[in-house]
């Protein structure tokens, strides 16, 4: 009678095995919750993200009004180099204008030609994206905070490298022009 019992036991312990097992392999519900969980995560690590960058701007030095500028010496093998420059009031950024211009002066964004090619190459052009960089510096106030332009890495890299030369100026309350000492390799 003990063995019986004994068997009983663990063939239904084997069995219990074998259900769990199964149940635990390909369950929707499981990896829909795991899913929810996923996105909880994100949002709360974007919350987290929201709130330490409301601290950091809130602990880092203040900005102090003026107008600060930023240009490259050499033009590129295309012919551009960089001009930046913002401009604060009342501790907050209230314009920023990020272009490339050309020996003559000449802004890349009111270029026509270069615009068509680009958009026909990249689906954007200048026009779009200095307009779109600058608003976003202005909106967010926090250059990490700019996010890339797709269509356009390389400027949108340019100016997130460059904007917080600009903000750590205007931290200082320097306004001297800050002239960076590009190296252009030739293609």
């Amino acid at each position: 009678m003990e063995l019986k019992k004994t068997l009983s036991t663990a063939t239904l312990l084997l069995a219990s095995t074998f259900v769990l097992a199964a149940c635990g392999g390909a369950d929707t519900e499981t990896e829909s919750s795991e899913a929810a969980s996923s996105e909880v995560v994100v949002e709360s690590s974007s919350e987290a993200t929201s709130e330490a960058t409301s601290e950091a701007t809130s602990t880092a030095a203040e900005l102090q009004d003026g107008t600060y500028t930023l240009v490259e010496k050499n033009f590129d093998t295309r012919g551009w180099k960089t001009e930046f420059s913002i401009t604060v009031v009342d501790g907050k950024i209230t314009e920023s204008t990020y272009e490339n211009v050309n020996e003559a002066g000449a802004k890349k964004s009111e270029d026509a030609d270069y615009q068509a090619r680009m958009v026909e190459k990249a689906g954007v052009g200048p026009a779009d994206y200095f307009p779109a960089l600058n608003n976003q510096l202005v909106e967010k106030q926090d250059p990490e905070a700019v996010e890339v332009v797709t269509g356009a890495t390389g400027s949108s890299d340019t100016f997130k490298k460059y904007a917080p030369m600009l903000v750590e100026a205007a931290e200082a309350g320097d306004t001297t022009t800050i002239e960076i000492d590009n190296v252009v390799e030739e293609e």
